[in-house]
């Protein structure tokens, strides 16, 4: 069996007709939905890209790999998913999008060449890479954000598309009225298309890559987990014709938010719904253009998973493969007066997925939605399972969601957890904070949500049950102190696991206690009474005799 592992990024768990959306059509997403189990209640470990893309790729909290950050780099000696299943006979490759940073520092003190087989591997969150692109290649007066080649800018200069940089240019710009570049990071042109063929805009690009590699290895008899990483729906906020089309204002959902948001707010979350990003989210213009170019982006990349699907079936292959849909994190659109992601309010931390195993075990639940607090993590244990292994319990965190496929009865975990350190934001200067301080952890059950703020400040919280919507905040509300403390018991116990043991598991423990006596570690010994004459046979006998 391989398995198919599709991550986009950005994208909202319930933007998706499956979810309810009531204007997004997404045939494709909902027919893999049909074929295996949608979980609805499935966290990010940290609602930002890198971060939460590390804990993915190693199956750990961010608490654990230290990569808390875009750009933070994974330390050299994380485990990662190449490292788990190689050793099982299954591929690990990359087609897209990782957003890692290598640990240079590491390596070079390791002494570990980055032109080698390990290093590559090192350097790629442990994949190996068919392509590689992050997808931003924004520039400004202090260079380009990401510095490294993109195979799409090269794909589009061979194709005849001019400009230094054609990702932006084309693929992430219209044009105005005076032949202008209008550029995607200026929210006002949402409403343009794309001045790029759509053919060769990044979705429809990467998704050729794909098959590209999926044909390569068709026959070869080897097992493979091809990570297909895309770029959108991510900003820049631009989508080509006749993608920018298809929806309008008549298709923006009401904002999900309350003017008593705004009234005395958390601090943290004042200073982030008041920040550049938050205040333009808060004009109903804004909205208005970015939430329709947005659902064209999901569309699109719904119709080029209807292509990837159509392509396994023609050949032979459906059958035979796991199927993934999830994202890093979502996208707040406005909703709670903020934009882009960082918090923990569900359309930030809740993700979309969903989860296709071909083998008969699951035909039960085909087409079933779980409400089980699901965590990214299990997917990198999910995925050692199913390629027949046995999951590594003291390095990898999370746990199989097998037997959910396979709708065993199964005691699951009581609280979810999600993490996030905005000490490089403009929010931890406004807030006066050191690093150390600025650091969220949330605690989400079947019906609370608490955030909880390091730097002195209180916690939020959230009734699912009474308010689904988490417009109020409970956290200062002295009614509410034991749910608070029953909250911080789940968190408690979270940190007191162990997480940092990762080079001896549990069983190999085990199996040592006794084994110092056998060596002929005696303590505690008075006399021959306290050990076996087998014990001692080494520590009897005459006395040798002393040198001359």
């Amino acid at each position: 069996m391989n398995i198919l592992f599709v991550m986009y990024d950005q994208l909202r768990f319930d933007y998706l007709s499956c979810a309810g959306h009531p204007h997004l059509d997404t045939p494709n997403f909902d027919r893999v939905a049909a074929m295996g189990v949608r979980f609805d209640r499935a966290y990010c470990q940290s609602p930002v890209c890198g971060a939460s893309r590390m804990s993915f790729y190693t199956g750990r909290y961010v608490h654990s790999h230290g990569a808390s950050y875009n750009n933070y780099p994974l330390k050299v000696g994380e485990t990662t998913l190449g490292d788990h299943l190689r050793p099982l006979g299954m591929e690990a490759v990359l087609i897209g999008k990782t957003h890692m940073s290598v640990d240079a520092a590491g390596m070079d003190r390791l002494g570990i060449s980055r032109d080698g087989v390990i290093g590559a591997r090192v350097a790629e969150c442990g994949f190996d890479v068919w392509i590689r692109d992050d997808g931003l290649w924004a520039e400004g007066p202090g260079g380009f954000y990401d510095s490294r080649r993109s195979p799409y800018n090269a794909y589009l200069k061979a194709r005849g598309y001019g400009g230094e940089n054609p990702w932006h240019d084309h693929a992430n710009s219209g044009v105005d009225p005076a032949g202008d570049i209008a550029s995607g990071f200026l929210m006002k042109n949402a409403v343009l298309p794309a001045h790029v063929k759509e053919e060769d805009s990044e979705t429809p690009w990467l998704t050729s890559r794909a098959i590209d590699f999926i044909e390569d290895r068709r026959g070869s008899g080897r097992p493979w987990l091809a990570h297909l990483s895309y770029i959108k729906p991510h900003w820049p906020y631009i989508v080509p014709a006749p993608y920018h089309a298809m929806f309008g204002p008549e298709h923006v959902l009401p904002a999900v938010r309350s003017p008593a948001e705004l009234q005395d707010p958390h601090p943290v979350y004042g200073a982030f719904l008041n920040g550049t990003i938050g205040r333009a989210f808060h004009r109903d213009e804004v909205r208005a253009a970015v939430i329709p170019a947005y659902m064209g982006l999901v569309k699109q990349c719904d119709d080029q998973l209807g292509r990837l699907l159509d392509y396994l079936e023609e050949s032979g292959q459906l059958a035979d493969t796991m199927i993934v849909l999830t994202s890093d994190h979502g996208d707040y659109l406005g909703d709670h007066w903020m934009g882009e992601k960082d918090l923990f309010h569900d359309p930030s931390v809740r993700v979309p997925m969903i989860v296709v195993d071909p083998r008969p075990e699951a035909h039960a639940t085909r087409g079933t939605v779980s409400t089980a607090l699901v965590e990214s993590i299990d997917l990198a244990a999910t995925f050692i399972e199913a390629a027949g292994g046995t999951v590594p319990g003291h390095v990898v965190e999370g746990r199989s969601l097998l037997p959910l496929l396979r709708g065993e009865d199964v005691a699951w975990r009581a609280a979810a957890i999600s993490e996030y350190d905005y000490s490089a934001s403009p929010v931890a200067t406004l807030l006066g904070l050191e690093p150390k301080d600025c650091r969220l952890m949330m605690v989400a059950t079947e019906r609370w949500k608490m955030v909880h703020a390091e730097g002195g400040f209180r916690p939020m919280l959230f009734d699912l049950a009474s308010d689904p919507r988490e417009l109020r905040d409970l956290g200062d509300d002295p009614e509410h102190a034991a749910v608070i403390a029953e909250m911080y018991g789940h968190l408690n116990r979270w940190a007191r696991r162990m997480s940092q043991r990762t080079a001896i598991s549990d069983a190999e423990i085990a199996a040592r206690r006794g084994k110092s006596r056998r060596k002929g570690v005696l303590l505690g010994v008075w006399d021959e009474s306290g050990a076996s004459d087998e014990d001692l046979a080494r520590y009897r006998g005459p006395a040798p005799p002393l040198p001359d």
